[in-house]
């Protein structure tokens, strides 16, 4: 049999990739293997994947005759692979409120943090969360010698000034926690910007695949083999408006949570910050959800067509109307499902 595939932390740090070893299943090959989404937004179970044979991939329902499971009894393992592949996320920050949800145990919590790569790659967006703290401690000139978020928790934990130490106390005082809860804040503060650190950078990263990709759809429409296709370019103009509109829905979010935390500091308090992090934490599943669908169909798109010398205009034509436009309605669907921005304090 084909070797399985080997875990890696850029599986951590994915939007569409989840390592089956990280939940209780029985079956030994599915525990080596990942789920991952293809480019129609399907969870596919990926059993071995290598440069030779490319990727082996099952579909949910073809677990029981691949692994010939009992059909007169449902698999423990199907049960749990059936809610798993509903997920329109895969990343940690995802996973962790839908497999509690799932009432899935995990083993090792670390499978659920981001790698400490991918961390250090967050910090310059985690800069702007940090200046806040580092004001409250040490004024206006404390953070010539912050470079990263550890830094910030070694100086609350090991403060060597007496004024420092005056200011953990002043902040203690102003969560109306004990100063030597204040570690724990700061790690529950440090996670959940870590976590809007990192949506930002994927969002980052793909922003510029969809501009080129509206710009293509655009000449498609207006090239000659499609300007009097009338189906096409109403498949366009949907694709488009889908693309626009998950795209106008995640950055405004993102731009309610950076004037939520910002008012945070301004009158800072234990009830306060619960509020702006149970507010940011409500949104992970349409966040993860919508950026991973971008994600996925923007670099299936990048990967066929990776210059504007590359492909036809049929076929870029013939891939916009079908791996591309599938599951276009799901994500759709849950970025609609986000509370409005009316709603968000």
């Amino acid at each position: 049999m084909t070797n399985p595939i080997q875990s890696s932390q850029d599986d951590r740090d994915s939007l569409f990739v989840m390592p089956l070893s990280m939940v209780p299943l029985q079956t030994p090959a599915l525990r080596g293997a990942r789920l991952v989404k293809n480019s129609k937004l399907e969870s596919m179970i990926e059993i071995f994947s290598n440069e030779d044979t490319g990727s082996g991939q099952l579909a949910i329902g073809d677990l029981p005759g691949q692994f010939g499971w009992d059909e007169t009894e449902e698999h423990p393992d199907y049960r749990i692979m059936k809610r798993l592949v509903l997920l329109p996320s895969y990343d940690v920050y995802s996973l962790r409120l839908a497999l509690r949800e799932l009432e899935i145990d995990i083993a090792d919590v670390s499978t659920l943090q981001l790698s400490d790569a991918k961390k250090s790659e967050l910090t310059t967006y985690m800069t702007m969360f940090t200046h806040p703290l580092i004001k409250q401690i040490y004024g206006d000139a404390g953070a010539d010698n912050i470079s990263s978020f550890e830094d910030v928790l070694a100086l609350f934990r090991s403060p060597d000034v007496a004024d420092a130490l005056a200011r953990l106390k002043q902040m203690a005082e102003k969560l109306n926690i004990r100063p030597e809860a204040v570690p724990d804040f700061l790690e529950d503060y440090g996670d959940i910007f870590m976590s809007l650190s990192y949506y930002r950078q994927c969002l980052d990263t793909i922003e510029p695949i969809i501009t080129a990709f509206l710009d293509a759809l655009r000449e498609l429409r207006q090239g000659f083999q499609f300007k009097e296709d009338l189906s096409f370019i109403a498949t366009t103009r949907e694709v488009e408006a889908v693309v626009n509109e998950v795209m106008a829905g995640v950055t405004g979010r993102f731009e309610s949570f950076d004037r939520s935390s910002h008012s945070m500091w301004q009158d800072i308090s234990a009830e306060r910050f619960k509020e702006v992090s149970k507010l940011i934490r409500s949104f992970h599943k349409v966040n993860g959800g919508v950026l991973c669908a971008l994600w996925v169909k923007m670099h299936a798109w990048d990967s066929a067509f990776p210059t504007a010398s590359i492909g036809s205009p049929s076929k870029r034509g013939e891939f916009v109307q079908s791996d591309f436009k599938q599951g276009m309605g799901k994500m759709l669907k849950l970025e609609r499902s986000a509370p409005k921005l009316e709603a968000i304090r």
